[in-house]
Formats: C-alpha cells, sequence, structure tokens
C-alpha cells in the first residue's frame, strides 16, 4: 500500500471562494468555479456554491476575548520576582596639551630693518586632577536570608528571615593624577642668503646709530667745555661742596697762543765793580775839542 498517496489524500487543501473577507472550515475545499450544478438541466450557468464558512472579524474577535494566562508573582507571600540591579559608575578624564605654530620671531633693529632667524619654543606643563567622593564607603553589609525547604514545597520555610550580614566591597576610591611634560618646537628659515643680508643691513644700522650717539656725546663735551671755560673766565664756577662741582672739574682755563698771562719778576740789586787805576795823569794826552 503506497502510504504516501493516502497521506496526501488525508491532507485538506485550502481554498477560499472570497479570500479577502471569509475563511473556509470544510474539509472539500472548493475551486473557483464548482462543477456541481442546481438540476437545473436546461441551463446549467449558475452552479451551485457551499456557503458555509466562518467570519473573519467574528473569530478575530473571539481570539482576543479568551482569558489571559496568568503566573504567579509570588511564592508563599514572598515575592519571586527576579529584579536584578546593577550599578556601574566611573568617570574619564581627558588632557591635552596644545602646541600652536606661530610665525617667526622677527628682531627689528629699526629704519625699516626686520630679520627672522631661527625659533625654538620650551614650554613645560604640569596637569593634575584629583576625584574625591563623600561620604566615603568603603564596604556595605549585605543581608543573607535563611532559604531553608525542610519539606521540599519549593517554598522557603522562613522567608524573608536575615540571618547574618556579610561585608562587601563598595569599590569607592578617591583618585588622583598628575603628569608632567615639556613641549618644543623648532622653526627655521630655509633662505639663508637673505638671512646674512638682513644680518648685514642690521650690523650697519647698528654703527650708524652708535656713531649718532657719539656724535651727540661728542657735542655735549664740546658744550660743557665751552660753557664752563666762559664761566672760569668770568670767575664764576660751583662751590667744591655743590653735587655739580664735577661738571666743570676737569675744565682746564689757559691763555690762547700769543698772550702772555699776567705774572711777577724779582729784580736782584747787584753791586756796582771797583775800578782799580793803573796809570796817572801823565798818561793822559792832550785832547783839543773844538778847535783846530
Amino acid at each position: 500500500m503506497d502510504w504516501t498517496r493516502f497521506i496526501i489524500k488525508q491532507q485538506t487543501e485550502l481554498a477560499a471562494d472570497h479570500t479577502r473577507k471569509f475563511l473556509p472550515i470544510h474539509r472539500a475545499l472548493q475551486w473557483t468555479r464548482s462543477s456541481d450544478s442546481h438540476d437545473n438541466t436546461e441551463r446549467n450557468h449558475r452552479p451551485k456554491r457551499h456557503r458555509k464558512y466562518k467570519h473573519i472579524l467574528k473569530l478575530i474577535i473571539g481570539l482576543t476575548l479568551l482569558p489571559s494566562p496568568s503566573f504567579a508573582t509570588d511564592v508563599g507571600g514572598v515575592s519571586a520576582t527576579a529584579n536584578p540591579v546593577a550599578n556601574s559608575s566611573g568617570s574619564v578624564t581627558n588632557q591635552a596639551i596644545q602646541v600652536l605654530q606661530g610665525p617667526y620671531i622677527t628682531n627689528t633693529y629699526g629704519n625699516g630693518i626686520q630679520c627672522q632667524g631661527p625659533t625654538m619654543n620650551i614650554t613645560p606643563f604640569a596637569t593634575g586632577n584629583i576625584a574625591v567622593k563623600r561620604p566615603y564607603e568603603s564596604y556595605w553589609m549585605d543581608p543573607v536570608y535563611n532559604n531553608v525547604d525542610a519539606n521540599n514545597d519549593d517554598v522557603p520555610d522562613n522567608p524573608g528571615e536575615i540571618l547574618y550580614y556579610k561585608p562587601t566591597r563598595t569599590g569607592q576610591k578617591d583618585s588622583s593624577t598628575l603628569s608632567l611634560g615639556v613641549s618644543a618646537t623648532w622653526s627655521r628659515p630655509m633662505d639663508k642668503k637673505l638671512q646674512e643680508q638682513c644680518k648685514q643691513a642690521a650690523a650697519a644700522n647698528i654703527n650708524l646709530m652708535n656713531q649718532a650717539v657719539a656724535n651727540k656725546r661728542l657735542d655735549f663735551e664740546i658744550a660743557r667745555l665751552k660753557n664752563c671755560g666762559e664761566l672760569m673766565k668770568s670767575g664764576i664756577m660751583f662751590h667744591p661742596q655743590s653735587p655739580y662741582y664735577k661738571v666743570c672739574a676737569d675744565v682746564v682755563l689757559v691763555n690762547p697762543p700769543g698772550v702772555v698771562a699776567e705774572h711777577n719778576h724779582t729784580i736782584e740789586h747787584k753791586p756796582l765793580p771797583t775800578i782799580i787805576p793803573s796809570g796817572n795823569a801823565s798818561d793822559l794826552k792832550e785832547i783839543s775839542i773844538g778847535g783846530n
């Protein structure tokens, strides 16, 4: 016997006359056009149809009105609903050091001369953070309940009874961080020739400024010498105890060329020398004055 064919014949074939509104309930299902007639020999254009079906809307309403199953939420007056609780806390501190790349350091020497040279920046830094939780609790007392079931009825004999407490670490702790470091940057211009020319121009400008300062100093010294000399010629000078006495202390007043300064001479008196005659009157000759 072909059991496979028998099983296939026993299976119910599903079909519906109106698929959008009704659900058939009979095993002998109809095609969309029935081959059974109304026993009308004249015309067989109205085949009879089986209108034994249930309305889908009524079926849905019946299913919704079914009582919902109830589950026991407590056993022996003790709540048996699982209520797991998990707490997690933490903190994250992000610290960053930002290094800003700026322009080269510019040296200005006056007269529009500006030179840029290599630049090196070294920046030490220190950052820290302290996290403190208060009140501080290193542990908490966890209750241990009595779950003894002597009569094996799956219900504790003494539900809710606390046997003892056991200490449980809370994991609470204070935290602190300290970070030390150094940031460094190095910048160097690429054109060395322009750098050398800028340095030469800067050196020449510095020499020019030094010469201008020396000229100003010379003008000051000459003016001081002249004014002090004229005042000394006039008999005017600072008191030796004056703080400004040193202004003209190194000025010396002298006579110009060709001018003799006032001075005194000492004349010594010398006696006349004694003449001793070496002859007599007879040695004299006759001399005639005014005559032949």
